[in-house]
């Protein structure tokens, strides 16, 4: 187990009578606090028979005997203070947020505190449920989409899964391709995945280009994988290409979503550029 990790998985066999906090401090061995703070940032499971485990955060809280917990402990992630997201435009029903790089758009097993929905959950002060349509990976910023309703979640992921919606992207990468645009369709993973991309412009002192791209599929890390394999990585990638570093990380931002509203019948089309309170 690495240093500063913890995990812990108890099913009960008597009622907690002292709650939740005291009972998995004298089975870990780490302090309320640190055991309160955990559980306040998502670190803690509880399965109780009745369905699907769940994050669990009331730390006074007694549970009965063949409850199952579960704490997953990590001190580096519980310090980090997250990025902020931003509210862009609320319709009731689903939302349209900034999400900036270095925020997940979803909690991991060892907590949610520096994940977009948490964050969403907690600016509408619990009174709406969060479900995340789509998702940008970690160093990714820009637009995304949240359901309030599993109605909406439902109709807003068919969007996605059925590709009736157009997803639009910037991104600097090293070089500059034979073609100002073009489309790459090379397979990834033994799907399908399509990419295209326009020269918006071109740094001579820096070899970089700024590309306009529009993404047909939406295979894992397509964007990052495709501009690898021509050759023209994307600036600051931690993961993918060579000789592409960047100071201010990865430059990859998602700058439109456009589509017909499937609750109201009506055209939505969502730009970045529209938005100056997005930190850009």
């Amino acid at each position: 187990m690495m240093k500063g990790q913890l995990s812990i998985k108890k099913t009960l066999s008597a009622d907690i009578q002292e709650g939740v906090c005291s009972y998995l401090a004298n089975e870990s061995g780490l302090s309320k606090s640190r055991i309160k703070d955990a559980m306040t940032k998502g670190a803690l499971w509880l399965s109780t028979g009745r369905g699907t485990k769940k994050r669990f955060r009331k730390a006074s809280a007694n549970l009965p005997a063949g409850s199952t917990l579960e704490l997953y402990y990590d001190e580096l992630l519980l310090q980090k203070t997250p990025p902020p997201a931003k509210l862009l435009a609320d319709f009731t029903r689903y939302s349209l947020w900034y999400k900036p790089s270095g925020l997940l758009s979803q909690g991991t097993m060892y907590g949610d505190h520096c994940a977009l929905l948490r964050q969403a959950e907690q600016h509408f002060n619990l009174k709406r449920q969060v479900f995340l349509i789509h998702r940008l990976d970690l160093e990714t910023s820009g637009l995304i989409l949240i359901a309030h309703t599993k109605a909406a979640a439902a109709a807003l992921s068919e969007l996605f899964q059925s590709g009736k919606i157009t997803k639009n992207y910037r991104a600097e990468i090293t070089g500059r391709p034979a073609q100002d645009k073009g489309t790459i369709a090379l397979p990834l993973d033994g799907k399908t995945a399509i990419t295209e991309y326009e020269i918006m412009g071109y740094d001579p002192e820096t070899d970089s280009s700024t590309v306009f791209i529009t993404i047909r599929t939406g295979r894992l890390h397509q964007i990052r994988r495709h501009f690898e394999m021509i050759g023209h990585p994307v600036a600051g990638d931690p993961k993918y290409g060579k000789n592409n570093k960047n100071k201010d990380g990865l430059k990859l931002s998602a700058t439109g979503l456009h589509f017909v509203c499937p609750l109201t019948r009506k055209p939505q089309n969502f730009n970045l550029e529209s938005f100056p309170s997005a930190q850009l």
